[in-house]
């Protein structure tokens, strides 16, 4: 075999390959794994060139993939004052009454919606704390915001509008917008008009967020977005470098699109550089519960949730034909049970072609007879253990609430879906929650709030989730998600056994070294 570029040694290695489960040391040339075996074969891979690692005491696994992220448009989603550690009414207030202003603008990000302590969500509640000010707040689900006055009248916002898709400018009885933005048509109105990072400024910070993903063990990320710059700013940040992650991302498809549109996403998919490729649509089709836009069977208890993200759900299953005939893999946003229903139904009318190309991302809620369809269909389930963390067991919290008990308790179904044989791929949904690799594998082993009821992975599955199953939902199985020659090397080492170890020590481990594309991005 040739000379190898980086030998690793030490470890206990997880290889989660068949052929071989378990060896101590892997060699590394050209960004492949050139072979995999003990202690005995290093000094055949080794030439004066060679870089060794020593690993003893440390566990490696294929490279962490986060299947669900938004490093570069979270970007701009994470701009201003961080609101996730607030809890209720009077600490809103009183860390908007602090904030930092921006060209006038007060701009915050991440704020739940239980802080609301069930009120509706409106200006009113937060003006007096910031008299004049023009204020954007994005509630931490990325699907809804609030505004104050001063923001309506700088985005011209004066009463409700039509959108192409499921948006809404939420208004009191006389017309007048309360400040509830709800989904990203209405959101947008004023986001187009509040002050943003400069390109200068985002391209620093999206070197510096994705090596602080890779100190987590992540070695890629399954990009759910692609608007604006984002090709020109990831083409800008090889120029000087590779990056810390390998990306993969898909464009979004909204209603209205036309056949020219899809043919674009579909020329689209061309798009590659060194560590990036375009690979896969985005869909949506619906909202999140707490925003009242879940697409359920049945409406919530506000008497919402009964229509989808796309006015005409059979332009959806149109549009996902059109690319699933050019070849292109789709992911669809799909929260409630309708939704989900929707979107399974989709594949379905694919036939056979359709297995292991189509994917759902959240599924927070569906019925008994919705799970065993994703192994039968071959539809891949994509879904964010951390979001777990925004409910509560008692069902107190405002998901739980809209949702009603037994839909409630039906909440994040990872364990019954590996149960009946889908592929379940694991992810964070940052900036949503936070992106640490270690807190996405513990919580699926240890779910929060109303979906901790014997719904937990074991250190296997949740391993699978975030490496050969996210290798599946990349449709990358052949060339990634477990340490065998010929494969990318990406790798992860673990100070603990991320399997066998408690999940909370898990969840704090720290990471002896993140290896993407056989270069070595992080050192513990």
């Amino acid at each position: 075999m040739p000379v190898a570029d980086l030998i690793l040694t030490g470890a206990r290695v997880r290889t989660l390959d068949r052929t071989r489960p378990e060896a101590t040391a892997v060699a590394v040339k050209d960004g492949l794994i050139v072979a995999v075996g003990g202690e005995p074969d290093v000094r055949d891979w080794r030439g004066a060139g060679t870089e060794t690692a020593d690993l003893t005491g440390a566990t490696l696994t294929p490279g962490l993939v986060d299947s669900h992220s938004h490093p570069v448009w979270g970007l701009e989603m994470s701009t201003g004052l961080d609101l996730s550690a607030v809890r209720d009414l009077d600490a809103l207030r009183a860390a908007l009454a602090g904030a930092e202003r921006h060209d006038g603008w007060i701009v915050a990000w991440g704020l739940d919606h239980n802080a609301f302590g069930g009120r509706p969500v409106d200006r009113t509640l937060i003006e007096d704390a910031v008299p004049g000010a023009p204020v954007f707040i994005r509630l931490y689900d990325g699907h809804s915001a609030l505004v104050s006055g001063a923001a309506l009248r700088a985005a011209g916002i004066t009463g409700p509008r039509s959108f192409a898709q499921r948006s809404e400018i939420v208004c009191d009885a006389d017309g007048r917008p309360t400040g509830h933005l709800i989904e990203h048509a209405a959101m947008e109105l004023v986001d187009a008009v509040a002050p943003r990072p400069s390109y200068t400024e985002r391209r620093a910070r999206l070197g510096e967020l994705l090596s602080a993903m890779a100190a987590t063990g992540l070695t890629g990320a399954h990009v759910m977005d692609l608007g604006g710059d984002c090709l020109d700013l990831l083409a800008a940040v090889e120029e000087t470098g590779d990056l810390p992650l390998r990306l993969l991302l898909a464009p979004w498809c909204m209603p209205g699109a036309t056949a020219a549109d899809l043919d674009e996403l579909v020329a689209l998919q061309q798009a590659s550089g060194r560590l990036w490729r375009v690979g896969g649509v985005k869909f949506f089709m619906d909202g999140t519960v707490e925003g009242g836009t879940a697409w359920l069977e049945h409406a919530d208890c506000h008497g919402q949730g009964t229509e989808a993200f796309w006015p005409d759900p059979a332009a959806y299953t149109e549009a996902v034909r059109h690319l699933h005939t050019a070849g292109v893999r789709t992911a669809t946003h799909a929260i409630g049970d309708a939704a989900v229903r929707h979107v399974l139904d989709t594949v379905e009318s694919l036939g056979a072609s359709g297995r292991l190309r189509h994917r759902v991302e959240h599924i927070e809620t569906v019925p008994e007879d919705q799970i065993a369809r994703f192994a039968r269909l071959g539809v891949i389930a994509s879904m964010q253990p951390p979001h777990t963390a925004y409910t509560r067991a008692d069902h107190t919290d405002e998901w739980s609430k809209r949702l009603g008990d037994e839909r409630a308790a039906r909440a994040w179904r990872c364990r019954d879906l590996r149960d009946a044989g889908a592929v379940l791929a694991l992810g964070s949904d940052w900036p949503i929650a936070a992106y640490d690799a270690r807190q996405v594998l513990a919580t699926a082993r240890s779910p929060r709030g109303a979906a901790e009821a014997g719904r937990s992975l074991t250190g296997l599955m949740s391993l699978e989730g975030c490496t050969t199953h996210a290798a599946v939902a990349a449709g990358e199985q052949a060339v990634s998600g477990r340490i065998a020659p010929g494969l990318r090397a990406d790798l992860t080492a673990f100070t603990v056994d991320p399997v066998e170890a408690p999940a909370d020590e898990v969840a704090q481990a720290p990471v002896r070294l993140t290896v993407a594309g056989g270069r070595i991005t992080h050192r513990g």
